[in-house]
């Protein structure tokens, strides 16, 4: 009888998994949302330009900036704010009011509630409940109401009823900040003070005047640029520039004042 030899079988090799497939894609970053959404907002204007397109621009002389506000005193040599009030409290409360809303929509509020209320203690006697439907068409109505009614007790209580007349007393009053207090100290009181809303905050970054992160980086460049003959009315000419010509989406650069002068790089003339 033949004799049955037994081989040991062979060792199975260990398998090794396959290795997914990595996807070619590159997971999105916070940091490469914030380059993108910086790129769309600086092509708009409603945000300063990148860091690169500061650089490269070159600044303004100050034959430019004069040469610029020049033409804007000789078109319009007495700008007006396009808020409506009857005294420096209805001022007052008309710029609180702006904060989120357009002139157009406060002034339309406004126009009845300052009929019966153009002082602290009309404004109290009034009463909160009344003055929001005054304002009820106003965004933040609610909260608005709130503020003015505390804005009038505390000039009552701490200023003798009268707006005080400096930055630091006007930013103490509820709903009122650095904007507001620099509207009302120009406007009521003559001072050279540089309100930067969004309007002049896209003028003062796009056409390379005064670029800044921040409305106060731009609010301290405008005034170390423009010389004290324009001050007085320079917050008004680059506001209703910014609200009428140098638009946020479409700017219309064909007639534009100071088109020679911008440095923006994409204007059209």
């Amino acid at each position: 009888m033949a004799k049955i030899i037994r081989r040991p079988l062979p060792k199975s090799k260990p398998t090794t998994p396959k290795r997914a497939k990595q996807s070619r894609l590159r997971p999105v970053t916070s940091q490469g949302r914030e380059k993108t959404a910086k790129k769309a907002a600086a092509k708009s204007g409603q945000v300063p330009p990148a860091k690169k397109t500061l650089k490269a621009s070159k600044p303004w002389t100050p034959a430019e900036v004069r040469e610029a506000f020049s033409r804007f005193r000789k078109a319009n040599p007495e700008p007006k704010g396009e808020l409506e009030h009857l005294n420096p409290y209805t001022l007052l409360i008309a710029v609180v009011l702006s904060a989120q809303a357009t002139d157009a929509g406060v002034n339309k509020a406004t126009r009845a509630l300052f009929a019966v209320a153009d002082s602290p203690q009309k404004m109290l006697a009034l009463g909160e409940e009344k003055l929001r439907d005054y304002i009820k068409t106003v965004g933040l109505y609610r909260t608005k109401a709130r503020n003015v009614i505390a804005l009038s007790e505390k000039l009552i209580a701490e200023f003798g009823g009268e707006v005080p007349r400096t930055r630091a007393e006007i930013e103490s009053l509820p709903g009122a900040g650095r904007k507001t207090a620099n509207v009302v100290l120009n406007m009521a009181f003559g001072e050279h003070t540089m309100a930067v809303d969004t309007h002049v905050f896209r003028v003062g970054n796009r056409t390379g005047l005064a670029p800044g992160k921040t409305p106060l980086e731009v609010e301290l460049g405008l005034e170390r640029v423009i010389p004290a003959e324009f001050m007085l009315h320079a917050h008004h000419w680059l506001i209703l520039h910014g609200r009428y010509t140098c638009l946020a989406r479409k700017p219309r650069c064909e007639v534009c004042l100071i088109n020679d002068l911008c440095r923006w790089p994409e204007k059209t003339v």
